[in-house]
């Protein structure tokens, strides 16, 4: 059976890093977090935030890894750009897997800005961001014909989020196995 890439999108504090865990632990899937491998980095000294495409690139390289030896894999990262996303495309098309995509947004707006104010760090030199730095980050319209259909989820409902994202998950793996 070949292996599955799963890639959570979506900005800081809609709840995507809570949701990612739980269906990793559940699948089981390697999780592979940008912001624990940009942490380890800073930490390192070989780098301060922002890191720009360090941390995504050292991401791809470990999932492939994975991808190579049967693993599924999931990918928790923002992925607000076109270049972000085109590396998840690449990826399971030269590993010969299939990608499945879940964008995690938050519709609203209030309680968003009140997890990303309330968030406290779970990382040594982990960079979490400032609701003006959320605001203002650039995050490109998806492009369905290029980076492939996703499950839009609002995680305003924790138990409804998952109970959506695992059902779309179990019908792409019926699909893939």
């Amino acid at each position: 059976m070949p292996a599955m890439l799963i890639v959570f999108a979506g900005l800081p504090g809609t709840g995507k890093t809570t949701l990612a865990r739980r269906i990793a632990a559940e699948l089981p899937a390697a999780l592979l977090r940008v912001d624990a491998i940009e942490a380890a980095i800073v930490r390192s000294g070989i780098a301060q935030h922002p890191l720009n495409e360090v941390g995504y690139l050292v991401m791809r390289d470990i999932a492939a890894s994975n991808l190579a030896i049967g693993n599924d894999v999931l990918i928790d990262a923002v992925n607000s750009v076109t270049e972000a996303r085109d590396i998840w495309v690449e990826l399971a098309a030269t590993q010969k897997v299939l990608l499945s995509t879940v964008e995690v947004v938050l519709a609203d707006k209030e309680e968003h800005r009140r997890r990303v104010e309330r968030r406290e760090g779970d990382l040594v030199a982990g960079h979490v961001p400032t609701w003006a730095q959320v605001q203002a980050r650039e995050y490109e319209p998806w492009d369905e014909d290029k980076h492939g259909p996703r499950l839009v989820v609002d995680s305003g409902d924790g138990r409804a989020a998952l109970t959506t994202v695992r059902g779309y998950l179990a019908d792409k793996f019926m699909l893939a196995r």
